[in-house]
């Protein structure tokens, strides 16, 4: 391997004869690039001596370029090497068609575009979800119309998996929720010798909110993740596609059942989480205030307003259970092609289900205000 290296004769018409000499290739460069861009500033090469040049590569090539190429070259530079010609062709090419970096934008207008980016992928996300929400009414209704198409071993299965493998997480969530609420409220009520109220405290509490909410969310974090993390890895497998090709309705076969699961299940495993905050309050007031199990349903069945809130509990859990499994669904179908886009539709799916449970557990609380329920 020989060095490379250089020299620059002035000629009389302004311009500079850069004759070449050794290997310039990645290994035979070392500094000489840098001596070369310093010795042609400001010069203009007119003739490019390659009698003496060696080996010839990419990394020449850029050398060359970067130093005086930039300008241009005489069209006939590369005459005796053909093979260099092209080389240096390419290399040219690629440095005059990449773009310079963008530059970056204070951080004032990176926080400024930030928002605007989040507000309008919320009103892409609303576009879409409303789409969603119109085909999905239209696939129901097919379904009410057509009882004969209905999939009943898909809504059997969805509702098994949705409903009767989450009846312990529910109920052991729900008594722990219940018993909670016991200990703060003998705990406060005791102060003011209002302890009897604890068994109203927390029969009020679990019937109307709690035993709702508690298993909402719970569902939320479960079940509109599976949903979305099925759907999504059929999406990505074109399984989706598939069903389409083959006359198969996506939301009949996708949607639907896992909607009427969680539309049948909600409600039953709600009851049971009422049952089980009840048993919860049961415990801790008979171990804390002494009140026995018949004190305590008695107190309950002696309120006449507890048929009031057990309505008003559930009430919203057909509610819940359609966003729920719709949100789920939807995300499900907005995965992209990748695995990146399947997490992030699954984490949207139980932010985006917890979220709209508990604002519209907020609009039931002012809806049944203004009634006075």
């Amino acid at each position: 391997m020989t060095r490379a290296g250089f020299d620059i004769a002035d000629g009389d018409d302004g311009g500079a004869t850069l004759r070449l000499t050794g290997d310039w290739t990645t290994t035979g460069i070392d500094r000489d690039a840098q001596r070369l861009d310093r010795s042609l500033a400001g010069r203009r090469i007119a003739v490019l001596d390659l009698s003496e040049m060696g080996r010839f590569d990419t990394s020449g090539a850029l050398a060359v370029f970067l130093a005086g190429g930039q300008n241009g070259l005489p069209h006939d530079a590369w005459a005796a090497r053909p093979e260099a010609g092209r080389i240096y062709a390419m290399v040219e090419k690629l440095e005059r068609e990449s773009a310079m970096p963008p530059l970056r934008a204070d951080a004032f207008t990176r926080a400024f575009a930030k928002v605007g980016r989040g507000v309008h992928d919320i009103a892409d996300e609303m576009t879409l979800s409303m789409a969603f929400l119109g085909r999905l009414i239209v696939a129901t209704g097919s379904a009410l119309k057509h009882p004969g198409r209905i999939r009943w071993p898909a809504w059997f299965s969805q509702g098994e998996r949705a409903g009767l493998d989450a009846i312990p997480i529910i109920a052991v969530t729900n008594f722990f929720i219940g018993a909670v609420i016991a200990f703060l409220g003998a705990n406060l009520l005791t102060q003011f010798g209002a302890a009897v109220f604890t068994v109203q405290l927390v029969a009020v509490s679990v019937l109307r909110e709690f035993a709702v909410v508690i298993t909402s969310v719970l569902l939320a974090g479960r079940s509109a993740s599976s949903f979305a993390a099925e759907i999504g890895s059929m999406k990505m497998n074109q399984e989706v596609d598939a069903m389409q090709v083959m006359g198969v309705n996506p939301f009949q076969a996708l949607v639907i059942p896992r909607l009427a699961a969680m539309v049948v299940m909600l409600p039953l495993l709600t009851f049971v989480g009422i049952i089980s905050g009840l048993l919860g309050g049961l415990l801790v007031t008979w171990s804390e205030l002494s009140y026995g199990p018949s004190f305590f349903v008695q107190r309950i069945l002696e309120d006449p307003m507890m048929d009031q809130h057990l309505f008003v509990g559930m009430v919203k859990a057909p509610v819940f259970a359609v966003v729920i499994a719709a949100i789920g669904c939807r995300q499900g179908l907005s995965v992209g092609g990748d695995v990146e886009s399947l997490g992030g539709r699954v984490t949207a799916a139980v932010v985006q289900a917890i979220f709209a449970i508990i604002f519209l557990d907020a609009v039931f609380a002012m809806i049944f205000l203004e009634l006075d329920l």
